[in-house]
């Protein structure tokens, strides 16, 4: 009996430790200057699938159900399509390898090692952590001038990203801020309820210090769609709160004021002086439309548009950005993506992509708000809190695509994420609460709003 005790210890542990230790390993600082390839994170995400597989295979079960295996399949068709259009066969092999890691293979594996909703909850809250150490790191850049150059001041919060992806830590902070709203909104003990929502307002300073407007327009977004479907009275209450916040967190920011209002102004100066940035992504847009228009149903083929980039772009493009910065030397990044992964896939995949990609992403919306919409119809508000999460990670992503595309170190938590929104949509909307759960939420003595007493 004694040889019995580990190994049922070890049986107990949850399955989706490995995904917590892909999300531990993205709060570690980056070599300064890395030009962007394979990252400890990455490699672990790719342990994380054969773990999933090798699992499957000891239990002899059948991994997805039919509609799983379709929605998650649909992007393999336009990818297989792009991937014989490549300029060469290792262009092709690479980034189908990416997009199936980043669309298919770690969402997957994911869906399938989340048990039940303690386990949905055991990653949410891991991803609150990561972005409260992000936030933090970014915070201290900012205090002590150590972060990345933003107008010839290295004041910008990147955290252990550092200048080669700028969008990194806002990334995470802004998906730590949607899962702490998502937990607030949630009927968990009031504790929990209480902890989330000090995350949530303590994030959007680093979220603010990030000057990343695609963050803060998601962000905002997607926390007004997760208030509206929590409820609209407790939409009002909440957003008055969190407003009140934001006006007392922004006055507090002294210099930074007047940088972060320039920043905002600058959203919607599209041709009234745009800044360079501005100018550089309309231009790459414009790009990206017209090497659809060369070839509208196939695109150019994966990892064309770099190649193809110069041909159509107008000469108001400055093809590099300057970054410098939190441990890093100045150095220009060459412009290799449109900044738009709606029109990186339409310029690469053509229709068939972009319909394949999208409809994919459309569906897991659909039955995540389906499943979101079932919870409240009956009555039990325990599992609101991961619905929120799921839908809320799902839109803010959804809504981050229109000015951001993958690449860089903190990819692979956009895999992370669409494989927690489609746990939601394709398994975890679909069923009741465990046993397990059950007692434990009888013994935090919480009871959903309206729902007769135990």
């Amino acid at each position: 009996m004694s040889f019995a005790l580990p190994s049922a210890r070890i049986r107990a542990l949850s399955p989706v430790l490995p995904v917590v230790a892909v999300i531990a390993l993205l709060g570690l600082p980056l070599a300064p200057g890395g030009d962007g390839g394979a990252t400890p994170a990455d490699a672990v995400s790719a342990l994380v699938v054969g773990f999933c597989a090798l699992r499957l295979l000891r239990q002899r079960r059948r991994p997805l159900s039919r509609t799983a295996a379709v929605i998650l399949g649909l992007p393999v068709v336009g990818l297989a399509v792009a991937a014989v259009g490549a300029a060469s066969p290792g262009a092709g092999i690479t980034g189908m390898g990416r997009y199936l890691q980043v669309f298919v293979l770690v969402p997957a594996a994911v869906l399938l090692l989340i048990r039940d909703r303690a386990d949905f909850r055991l990653l949410t809250w891991s991803l609150v952590g990561l972005a409260g150490w992000q936030g933090a790191v970014g915070v201290h850049q900012y205090v002590t001038a150590t972060g990345a150059s933003y107008q010839g001041q290295p004041i910008r919060a990147v955290g252990t990203f550092g200048p080669q992806d700028i969008m990194g830590m806002a990334s995470v902070v802004s998906f730590g801020v949607v899962c702490a709203v998502g937990l607030a909104l949630g009927q968990a003990p009031v504790r929990q309820r209480l902890i989330a929502v000090g995350c949530a307002l303590a994030l959007l300073v680093p979220l603010a210090l990030s000057f990343s407007r695609g963050a803060w327009i998601a962000t905002a977004v997607t926390c007004a769609v997760q208030l509206a479907l929590a409820g609209m009275r407790r939409a009002l209450r909440t957003g008055a709160v969190i407003a009140a916040a934001g006006v007392v967190l922004v006055g507090g920011f002294g210099v930074g004021t007047a940088l972060l209002q320039e920043r905002i102004t600058s959203i919607t100066q599209v041709t009234d002086a745009p800044d360079q940035s501005v100018t550089d992504r309309y231009t790459m847009w414009a790009a990206a439309t017209g090497m659809w228009r060369d070839q509208p149903l196939t695109g150019v083929g994966l990892k064309g548009f770099p190649e193809y980039r110069d041909a159509h772009a107008s000469l108001a493009l400055s093809a590099a950005s300057d970054t410098e910065g939190a441990g890093a030397a100045f150095r220009r990044q060459p412009l290799l993506s449109p900044h738009n992964m709606y029109l990186l896939v339409l310029s690469e995949q053509g229709l068939i992509g972009l319909l394949a990609l999208a409809g994919s992403w459309l569906a897991l919306l659909v039955c995540a708000l389906r499943g979101l919409a079932g919870a409240r119809r009956a009555g039990d508000g325990r599992g609101l809190d991961c619905a929120l999460v799921a839908c809320g990670l799902l839109i803010w992503q959804l809504t981050d695509f229109a000015y951001a595309d993958i690449g860089g170190p903190s990819t692979v938590l956009t895999a992370l994420c669409l494989g927690f929104a489609a746990w939601w949509a394709l398994v975890g909307g679909r069923t009741e609460e465990t046993p397990a759960e059950d007692a434990a939420w009888a013994r935090a003595d919480v009871r959903p709003e309206g729902a007769p007493a135990r």
